[in-house]
């Protein structure tokens, strides 16, 4: 379990301290495949499967794809680092310490073994009380994807599109220009 603390805090520094965009993010499926095995590790089987299809699965996807779809990706690397990273490495290391002081002084009651909510329970749950709202949560996830597909294509073919998307019309006039002609 140490080992695997240590390589989630190493490749949580390399996601904000590299470079690259695109090796950052892939940094940060380490840190939440990393994350999702301490769940494991700690018996909690739900919330690491959880973890997996949900943050590594749909999230880091639309991630990865949002700095593929993007005009940067090309240029390789992000704008230097920042001039105060030894002041923010001892705020850092301050914070750490306080927070690590703080919860140590904590008596933490134990754990009980028996609890009402079961991965079954709460399975029943998201497929009765909560069903709609996780549908409309996919559908709004499915059209912002489908938009950034539109939108990477249209930048990166180098045409023009009219508000919804679409691409406008061979001579066309441009949008707020008068036209002329009866309507």
């Amino acid at each position: 379990m140490v080992v695997l603390s240590a390589g989630v805090v190493l490749a949580g520094v390399a996601t904000v301290s590299l470079r690259n965009l695109f090796h950052a993010a892939l940094s940060l499926g380490l840190v939440l495949v990393g994350t999702a095995g301490l769940f494991l590790t700690l018996e909690a089987e739900f919330l690491a499967w959880t973890q997996l299809l949900i943050y590594v699965g749909a999230v880091l996807t639309l991630i990865v794809f949002a700095i593929m779809l993007t005009s940067g990706m090309g240029q390789g690397t992000l704008a230097s680092a920042s001039a105060h990273r030894a002041r923010s490495a001892a705020v850092v290391a301050l914070f750490w310490l306080v927070t690590v002081g703080g919860f140590s002084q904590i008596s933490w009651p134990a754990a009980s073994t028996t609890s009402p909510y079961t991965v079954p329970v709460l399975g029943q749950e998201l497929l009765t009380t909560y069903l709609l709202p996780f549908e409309v949560i996919s559908v709004v996830l499915l059209a912002a994807m489908v938009g950034a597909i539109v939108i990477g294509l249209a930048h990166v073919k180098g045409r023009a599109t009219d508000p919804a998307g679409l691409p406008a019309a061979p001579g066309a006039a441009q949008a707020g220009a008068p036209r002329s002609g009866a309507d």
